[in-house]
């Protein structure tokens, strides 16, 4: 895939007649604590096609990217003034209230509401009760400038929440494994149970709840 080959889905959605075109992507969905987020990124169609192959040369899906270039991104996305962000954030006593599928997808429509996007490309399966048309894209974190932007976003959003809550439960290392089912996450969990910030509905959280009821 070359570079411009990340801006089809968007040249196309631009053609049909689309201003307020977002990507959209979140994370946190798999974690055993913290909230699920959600990003909407709109680019400037002008700006995103001249800054492509430069300032965005290294721009892909977020995962696949060292915490330095991810934070790097996040600077020049949030600073420009040719790029709006919309973030949706759910926390656990939702995600456990209304399940992960359904938290994630309004922290999606939460995200698009804030850009105001009349369309939008989103990673994945398609979402239900998302305030504008979309387009959902397996893979679509590497596929889409867009969503790539999304999923800094909204990663490194999550990843200094998770740091924050290290600061406040320290015994849990959630700086380290942001509040994935690590060895040493279950470890601590067995040593000093759940904490508020963590999603009592998920499986290990709550065989942990149940053997203490016993």
């Amino acid at each position: 895939m070359t570079k411009s080959d990340v801006l089809l889905y968007e040249k196309e959605a631009w053609a049909s007649g689309f201003l307020r075109l977002a990507g959209i992507d979140e994370a946190g969905r798999g974690p055993l604590a913290g909230p699920v987020v959600a990003a909407a990124v709109i680019f400037d169609p002008e700006y995103i096609q001249a800054e492509l192959s430069s300032t965005f040369g290294a721009l892909t899906d977020s995962k696949a990217m060292k915490e330095k270039v991810r934070e790097e991104y996040f600077q020049i996305l949030e600073s420009s003034e040719s790029v709006r962000i919309g973030v949706g954030l759910i926390e656990a006593p939702e995600i456990d209230q209304l399940n992960i599928l359904k938290a994630t997808h309004k922290a999606m429509g939460i995200a698009a509401d804030q850009v105001e996007a009349d369309f939008a490309l989103v990673d994945g399966l398609p979402v239900k009760g998302l305030p504008c048309e979309h387009k959902a894209i397996v893979k679509g974190d590497a596929l889409s400038i867009s969503i790539s932007a999304a999923s800094i976003i909204a990663k490194v959003t999550r990843d200094r929440i998770m740091v924050e809550l290290d600061a406040l439960y320290p015994e849990y290392g959630f700086a380290g494994h942001k509040g994935y089912g690590t060895a040493q996450h279950l470890d601590a969990l067995r040593k000093h149970g759940a904490t508020p910030a963590h999603r009592q509905s998920f499986r290990p959280v709550a065989e942990l709840n149940q053997l203490d009821l016993l």
